[in-house]
């Protein structure tokens, strides 16, 4: 399902910063994993469970400023592709989606420049020829000025505290000649987030791709491709003898060659190899002579993981479309380091040690993946899909929202590959000669090897981390119904997911399956785009879901004085149902020869509701015996308001 940029720019959002990662959870299957946060779930899966690429290059942590913003520069961005489950053999390595996400090539006839003045952002895009009609760039930065306010604040903390991000683009191209054209590309961008001179955390992604387009014929091309990902984080503590430094990485380095044969005008084939080596780095701890913390690393881990695929797209009758291929996946762990197998109860069983490159575990799989789509008449038509989805990498969290601090770790003698299989079908058609699409689908997915925590797991700073882990199974379920008006001065969408997700785990609710904490049952968003004439645009967003399933106290005792609430029941009740509304305004300069400029206004919640984000248990100070719950909102209504410009 392709995302247009018009969309992601015309819809309202947090601040007025266009995001799209957000627009994207305001479509059907794809929800949001909290409050103002760019993490999402897709089709009950984890949010580790989404493959985002930027021009390939595999983006591990896809938010800023704890998940308020999303990494992509909408300016920096040419298309959107999302694919819920039934991916393409091409894609692989995550169980639940692919957002596919391509940068804007620059502009081969001349040089231009646009940007924006916001509230809590700036961002200017530059682009041109490198050699007119034969090569392009582009050069796309954004970056928050909230720490400018705070260093002119009279409070000697707020003066030395930092709250910013920054993202930077680039992207290059280049006609070798008729059959081979080049394409460079990059991303750099980094969160800093500090209290006062004591604490800060840091953490960015860096991507880059090096691709060479070749056209053997009419009928072969190939893509040769390097990509770089890299995504850290550093935490850094100074206050009074408890200083330390804790840094942390995960790095890919990757190769990737694929083609497309046209071998007849009713089959296209694809067919390719890819090459990961992955690094993971979970943690070194440094500290000072005089701290009362312990200097300590965390053993470096490494994966290396090749996929071969092939495909074949074929038009087997002016009714019947079939596509269908296999993707095999080999994932193996590699030395140096010592692994550990362990008991129940924690303790380690086994313990052996490995050489540089050696093989500790390998794991192979294949991913069969077939969809056929056969048309009813001019306007109408069903699906039907089948594929298995693996995924070697796993992040590690137990918090209610993803941090920048959680976990990476790989498949290993503990850790199995997860592995995903997902029937879908559907109902698409199109109304009134295109001016409107509908769909309506079902899916069922069971999956394996889920990973959860055991009560109490301690996940930080842990040489066995894998001995806190349990291993399960997951199964989720819905039906998604879209409604969407193409063209007119009224454009738009209507979306809603009825669904259910549950896990089942040996340690947790006596083995039952019990809601996870993607599991929402309603989930609906409305999206209203008006142009009133050619200067006024307005639009409007509405979504509402049903609340996150989420662990209650269920008793509390007295101990040294204090109260201790104890948990029973996993994931057994519900926070309020969520709803917000959003709205947004665009006026259009008048024309100008040589420039063109816009104001962009929103409003953020724009009744001013308080959605829970936390729900906090406490004793009533007047009864001790009686608890009472206080429910914390993270934000009520937010204007913004933005000028962009482009000349």
């Amino acid at each position: 399902q392709a995302v247009s940029i018009t969309e992601i720019k015309n819809v309202p959002v947090l601040l007025g910063e266009k995001d799209v990662l957000k627009t994207l959870q305001l479509l059907p299957g794809i929800k949001s994993a909290g409050e103002g946060n760019s993490g999402f779930y897709v089709r009950g899966g984890a949010s580790d469970q989404n493959l985002i690429l930027l021009d390939e290059a595999t983006v591990y942590n896809a938010s800023h400023l704890l998940g308020f913003f999303s990494t992509f520069n909408s300016d920096a961005i040419k298309d959107v592709n999302v694919y819920k489950g039934n991916m393409p053999a091409q894609y692989g390595g995550r169980l639940a989606s692919v957002v596919d996400i391509k940068m804007n090539d620059g502009n081969q006839k001349e040089y231009t420049a646009e940007g924006g003045i916001g509230l809590i952002a700036s961002r200017l895009k530059i682009e041109g020829p490198i050699v007119k009609d034969k090569g392009s760039f582009m050069i796309s930065g954004r970056r928050t000025y909230a720490d400018i306010f705070l260093k002119a604040s009279s409070d000697s903390t707020l003066k030395q505290s930092s709250l910013y991000f920054y993202d930077l683009n680039l992207k290059a191209n280049y006609r070798l000649n008729d059959k081979n054209t080049i394409y460079l590309s990059g991303y750099t961008g980094k969160d800093a987030l500090g209290l006062g001179s004591t604490f800060n955390l840091n953490w960015g992604n860096q991507t880059g791709t090096l691709r060479l387009n070749h056209l053997f014929s009419d009928k072969l091309f190939s893509n040769t491709t390097l990509i770089y990902s890299n995504y850290n984080y550093t935490i850094q503590n100074s206050s009074n003898n408890q200083d330390f430094k804790v840094t942390s990485k995960i790095q890919d380095q990757e190769l990737k060659e694929d083609f497309q044969y046209f071998a007849s005008d009713k089959h296209l084939l694809r067919f390719g190899l890819d090459a990961v080596y992955h690094t993971i780095a979970p943690g070194e701890i440094s500290t000072s002579a005089t701290s009362s913390f312990n200097t300590k690393t965390i053993e470096n881990r490494f994966g290396a993981e090749v996929s071969a695929y092939i495909s074949d797209e074929w038009r087997a009758s002016n009714r019947l479309n079939l596509v269908y291929g296999l993707r095999l996946n080999t994932f193996a762990l590699l030395g140096p380091g010592t692994f550990n197998t362990y008991s129940p109860d924690a303790s380690i069983k086994t313990s052996n040690t490995y050489g540089s490159g050696k093989i500790v575990k390998t794991y192979i799989n294949p991913e069969p993946r077939i969809s056929a789509s056969y048309r009813l008449d001019s306007a109408s038509s069903i699906k039907a899909s089948y594929a298995r989805n693996t995924q070697n990498l796993h992040l590690l969290s137990n918090s209610t929202s993803t941090l920048p601090t959680d976990l990476w770790v790989m498949s290993s003698n503990n850790i199995k590959t997860e592995i995903a299989d997902q029937q879908a079908l559907g109902y698409y058609r199109n109304f009134k000669d295109g001016v409107y699409e509908f769909s309506s689908e079902v899916y069922y997915k069971s999956m394996q090897n889920q990973i959860d925590y055991k009560n109490a797991a301690q996940l930080r700073a842990n040489d066995n981390v894998e001995s806190q882990l349990l291993y399960g199974v997951g199964r989720a379920y819905g039906l998604e119904l879209f409604l969407k008006k193409k063209t007119g001065i009224f454009t738009g969408w209507l979306g809603y997911t009825l669904s259910r997700t549950e896990r089942k785990f040996d340690g947790i609710n006596n083995g039952s399956y019990f809601p996870s904490k993607q599991d929402r049952t309603h989930d609906i968003s409305a999206v209203g785009i008006y142009k009133l004439n050619q200067r006024w645009t307005f639009s409007g967003t509405f979504v509402y879901s049903t609340g996150n399933a989420i662990t209650f106290p269920s008793g509390k005792y007295r101990l040294n004085n204090e109260t201790v609430f104890y948990y029973s029941e996993r994931n057994g009740y519900r926070m309020p149902a969520y709803h917000r509304l959003d709205l947004g305004a665009t006026l259009e300069g008048k024309p100008h020869p040589k420039y063109h400029s816009s104001w962009t206004f929103g409003f953020y919640n724009a009744y001013n509701h308080h959605n829970a984000y936390v729900i906090e248990f406490k004793d009533d100070p007047n009864n001790s015996g009686r608890t009472i719950a206080e429910q914390t909102a993270l934000f009520g209504i937010i204007p913004s308001v933005t000028w962009n410009f482009k000349f």
